[in-house]
């Protein structure tokens, strides 16, 4: 797994031009799907120019889990704003989406005419479990932040998330319950388990000062 410290080589200007640039190179790499756009995106801010913190960008993503529509489009709004206001977002939707969506017409002409080729369906076919394993990454990516995190705080909120991890996968799978339902669910309990092992955690530090 990568460091999260961007290399010596780097650009750390944040300058709308080195922006654009970063927004662009995605857009032109943004094959596979969503997930394998946000592991673009993360790795192009968080590791390789270190201008957002995971910690951050973990938060920054979670947020876009509740807006309505593409949450890709969300997150790039949302890093563009934070390094360059309004002109940011608007950088960050153009350099992403026109290359992408350019390159998207191509390839849905060109696969027009190649689709019933039995050599282009197995590419396809062996295109999923790659996509699948770029998946996997970025989610532990994003998930060892809030382990972190959480184990700072104690070990019951720890416990706590992981065991909101095995429910929303379980919820998702086998109850097949809305997503916006798991999500606000998942944050209203985490939110009163939070503040309960707070509480507990004051009173027995409390209690262990006054002895």
């Amino acid at each position: 797994m990568q460091s999260e410290t961007p290399s010596n080589t780097a650009p750390t200007d944040k300058s709308l031009y080195e922006q654009l640039r970063a927004w662009v190179l995605i857009g032109f790499q943004s094959f596979g799907g969503g997930m394998a756009t946000l592991a673009l995106i993360q790795r192009s801010f968080v590791e390789d120019r270190g201008w957002i913190k995971m910690e951050e960008f973990t938060r920054m993503w979670g947020v876009c889990q509740l807006a309505p529509g593409i949450n890709l489009i969300a997150l790039a709004m949302l890093i563009g704003r934070k390094l360059g206001g309004g002109v940011g977002v608007a950088i960050a939707l153009v350099g992403m989406l026109l290359p992408s969506v350019s390159i998207t017409l191509i390839m849905t002409a060109i696969y027009s005419a190649i689709r019933g080729s039995a050599q282009v369906q197995a590419a396809l076919r062996a295109v999923i479990p790659a996509t699948i394993g770029i998946g996997l990454v970025t989610a532990i990516k994003i998930a060892i932040p809030l382990l972190r995190q959480g184990w700072k705080r104690g070990r019951g909120i720890t416990l706590f998330s992981i065991l909101t991890l095995c429910a929303s996968g379980l919820a998702l799978g086998l109850l097949r319950m809305p997503v916006i339902v798991i999500l606000l669910a998942a944050g209203l309990l985490n939110g009163i388990a939070f503040s309960v092992l707070n509480t507990v955690d004051s009173v027995t530090e409390t209690g262990e000062a006054a002895v």
